[in-house]
């Protein structure tokens, strides 16, 4: 069965996606210590250098994920997050594909990323590696970190 994924802007006053970024933020708080989380709250996503988008399945809202722009050729995927309900179902991928596609479209030549090196981020490191993501070193005033994994990818 297929699923059908309408990806579109969001500008964090739906009840459902501040719900789940505030589980994300939360659940970043739980698997690393404060000083290595690099999760954004409510507030920071609204800052006028991010795009965020919500990933919705039927009536629900299955992940979220946003794009901050770091310069006129470089963008951090920020809040990349699926509903426990929706993983392994194609929403982080349709995500993360689509924010892709953004920054190539306003002629970003390469993304960064950092996630999360536990166990708890396996999955995650396995979807940027499938679309290309290579591991490489802190970026954008990060620090090395055994908490964090840093990956890019040219556009």
């Amino acid at each position: 069965m297929h699923l059908t994924i309408d990806i579109r802007p969001d500008d964090l006053s739906g009840a459902p996606t501040r719900r789940l970024i505030t589980r994300h933020l939360a659940g970043m708080h739980e698997s690393s210590p404060p000083e290595s989380v690099h999760a954004l709250d409510l507030d920071a996503l609204r800052h006028p250098s991010i795009s965020l988008w919500s990933a919705w399945i039927d009536d629900d809202l299955a992940g979220v994920g946003a794009l901050k722009a770091l310069d006129a050729h470089r963008g951090e995927l920020k809040s990349m997050r699926v509903d426990d309900r929706f993983r392994g179902r194609g929403a982080g991928r349709a995500l993360l594909r689509h924010i892709v596609a953004d920054a190539h479209r306003r002629g970003m030549t390469s993304l960064w990323l950092e996630t999360g090196s536990t166990p708890d981020f396996a999955a995650a490191v396995r979807l940027y590696e499938s679309e290309g993501f290579v591991r490489c070193g802190p970026f954008e005033g990060y620090a090395d970190d055994p908490f964090s994994i840093f990956m890019t990818r040219a556009l």
